[in-house]
């Protein structure tokens, strides 16, 4: 090795003396602040006296709770009060002495004769009649308490029923949810094309209610058989906003002549 080298390798060994040194001397500076903090001596703290808190426990008392409603009590019917019963005195009054009866004479002049005196006739004293009061009792009777009548229960007022519809059968009107199917032969048309139309009325369900032929045939067997169809059939509910209304509609039939008989 070279003489340069030497001093070079030397080197860290006395930065690590001053690294040392310096812990050692932390490690006693601690040492010595733990010592004096030992020997102080800790000062006496004086005892305060103070009074015992006083606890009072306070009961809360809920409010009362309402009562609930009482019934209300029906008000009792007026009882009719009975008629009051007057007493009548009965007064006996002396019946009127009867007229005095005065006889008229006739005075006849006579030229010679003197005046007769004519002494006034004293009527004849009638016996007193006697007068009988009759007392009749009056009995109160109390009248019978009434039963009370309780009002009828109002039923509530029936729905309205919607009115009926005039509509068409197919399109934008009422549509078939089972048609009618006629069933015939040539012998029913008698060997001819005829028509019926036929005046439906159903409920807002579908269902037919009434079917009546406005335009016959003219064979009332033939009516009777398209009727019999039309009954049998059916119509999906008709509705306009979301409503269901009844309706009534025509539909006609064209019955033609069957080739094969």
């Amino acid at each position: 090795m070279s003489p340069s080298s030497t001093p070079m390798m030397q080197s860290p060994h006395p930065m690590k003396k001053k690294v040392l040194s310096a812990l050692v001397a932390v490690v006693i500076g601690h040492i010595g602040v733990l010592w004096a903090v030992s020997q102080m001596e800790s000062p006496e703290l004086k005892p305060i006296d103070k009074e015992p808190l006083k606890v009072r426990f306070v009961k809360i008392q809920e409010p009362p709770k309402p009562l609930p409603p009482q019934p209300k009590a029906e008000p009792k019917p007026a009882q009719p009060k009975p008629p009051e019963v007057k007493e009548v005195k009965v007064v006996e009054k002396p019946l009127p002495p009867p007229p005095k009866k005065v006889e008229k004479v006739q005075q006849v002049k006579k030229a010679e004769a003197p005046k007769p005196v004519v002494k006034p006739v004293e009527p004849t004293p009638q016996p007193t009649p006697t007068v009988t009061t009759t007392v009749s009792e009056t009995k109160v009777v109390k009248p019978a308490p009434q039963p009370v009548v309780q009002p009828a229960p109002v039923a509530p007022p029936a729905p309205a029923v919607p009115a009926t519809k005039s509509v068409s059968i197919g399109g934008s009107g009422v549509q078939w949810s089972r048609s009618p199917k006629p069933s015939y032969t040539n012998r029913d048309l008698q060997g001819e094309t005829r028509s019926v139309v036929v005046l439906i009325e159903a409920n807002e369900k579908g269902s037919i209610t009434s079917a009546r032929i406005t335009r016959s045939s003219g064979i009332a067997a033939l009516d009777e058989k398209i009727l019999r169809a039309v009954r049998s059939a059916k119509f999906k509910p008709y509705k306009e906003n979301g409503v269901a209304y009844p309706i009534r509609a025509e539909q006609p039939f064209e019955l033609t002549l069957n080739p094969n008989g």
